[in-house]
Order: structure tokens, then C-alpha cells, then sequence
């Protein structure tokens, strides 16, 4: 687990893998940074970080609200992935940076969102200092020709019946396959948006009045996938 410095100077929420033996030699790891959805760090978000770290990663998932109401943030979040830049790319940047500096860190980091977060992890794909993004129902951009030279590989997973996203899809494949990015991109024929996203209380209410849903068996494979690309890219 983090030690109490740690825990305390980190950028969001933190999860550390277990050691493999414990009182063991000190053990590295590769860092992801977790970006959460519209919602923020809620319980779901938190779990996700957890299964990451569960899986051998130094977790954490900054809060990209900074305590502040979602609705109030939305606007400003969405011009940001659309354009690829602005605070909340430095904000991301700046959690990839804290753990390169932890001890425990192998000096490798990857990015997974969901959502909202999803563009911004396709976009920190050539940001410097990524090996691995993992995209999760995430929109893409217009231009994003543009933005996408020198990235990383790229995961991605999109649902079927999503009809926020679906239909960015043949720009994003064309755009990695152009410039020869290492990618595995895979539809859930029967899953909505947020597929991935086990939302409850208030959250959980909402989500479901706009028709998506939690598929777990997606969801499992979408995890099976992404693990499987950050062991390759990320050691």
C-alpha cells in the first residue's frame, strides 16, 4: 500500500498494487493515470483505480473538478478535448509527472478514461510521456488527423448502441491506421455508452433515465483487452 507521504501529496485518488512479497526487496511499477467521466472521482471511479492497481499499477485519478459541481465544469472540459489543449491536459500531465517521481514507480505510465475522460486519454496519446492510452467510449475530434502524430498505442472500446459516439469511430481508426499507431479497437455490439461504469445513488439514477447501462460482460472483456495492451506497452 502507499506510504503515508505518498498518500498524502498525491494528485487525486491513489491506489497501489499489493507487493508480490511481501517484506520482500522493494518492487517497481508502471503509473496510470485514471481520468474519471463527467461525474467526477465518485465510488465507480475509485473502484476503477482499484482494479488497476489490483492488476500491478501505481493508480491515481486526479479530481478534474476540484470539488466543483460537474454540471459547472462540463462546457469548459468538452472545448478542451475538442481542441486538445488547456488546463485539464497540464492537470493530467502533472499526475503522469508525480508518478514518474515515486520510487515505486518503474518510470512507465499509461492513461485510461472514461467518457469525457476517454478524449482527454486519446489525446495524451502523443503527449510526451505516455506508453500506453486506453480509450473508453471517448469522443473524437474533428481534426483529429492533426492531433494524433507521434502518439502512443492506443486501446479503445465503444458500445454498440452508443449514440454519442459511435459514429466517431471510422475517423479514429483511419487516424491511427495512417500514421501506423499500434491499436486495438473493438465495438460491443449490444452495450450502450458508459458500459463500463457502474454509477449508483443519484448517479446511478441518472444514467439509467438516459437508457445506459453497466454490461459487465463487456466491460470484463474491455478490462481483459486493456490490461492485455498495457502489459505489452507498458512492462
Amino acid at each position: 500500500m502507499a506510504d503515508a507521504a505518498s498518500a498524502e501529496s498525491a494528485p487525486g485518488y491513489l491506489a497501489m498494487p499489493a507487493r508480490q512479497v511481501p517484506g520482500g526487496p522493494p518492487e517497481t511499477f508502471p503509473g496510470v493515470v485514471v481520468v474519471h467521466d463527467v461525474f467526477g472521482v465518485t465510488p465507480d471511479l475509485r473502484r476503477q483505480a482499484d482494479r488497476v492497481a489490483a492488476s500491478g499499477y501505481i493508480a491515481v485519478a486526479p479530481d478534474l473538478w476540484h470539488g466543483k459541481p460537474w454540471p459547472l465544469c462540463l462546457r469548459a472540459a468538452f472545448r478542451q478535448v475538442m481542441a486538445g489543449s488547456g488546463p485539464v491536459f497540464e492537470q493530467i500531465d502533472a499526475a503522469a509527472a508525480w508518478l514518474k517521481g515515486l520510487d515505486a514507480c518503474s518510470g512507465k505510465v499509461g492513461v485510461v478514461g472514461f467518457c469525457m475522460g476517454g478524449g482527454f486519454a486519446l489525446l495524451c496519446a502523443p503527449r510526451p510521456g505516455f506508453g500506453a492510452a486506453a480509450v473508453n467510449y471517448g469522443p473524437v475530434p474533428k481534426d483529429i488527423d492533426r492531433m494524433l502524430d507521434g502518439a502512443c498505442p492506443v486501446v479503445a472500446s465503444y458500445g454498440g448502441k452508443d449514440r454519442m459516439t459511435r459514429t466517431h469511430l471510422p475517423r479514429l481508426e483511419k487516424a491511427l491506421t495512417e500514421r501506423d499507431v499500434p491499436h486495438d479497437v473493438k465495438v460491443y455490439p449490444g452495450a450502450t455508452h458508459a458500459f463500463m461504469n457502474d454509477h449508483e445513488g443519484g448517479y446511478g439514477v441518472l444514467t439509467r433515465v438516459l437508457g445506459l447501462r453497466y454490461d459487465p460482460d463487456a466491460a470484463s472483456d474491455a478490462w481483459r483487452r486493456i490490461f492485455a495492451f498495457f502489459g505489452e506497452y507498458l512492462g
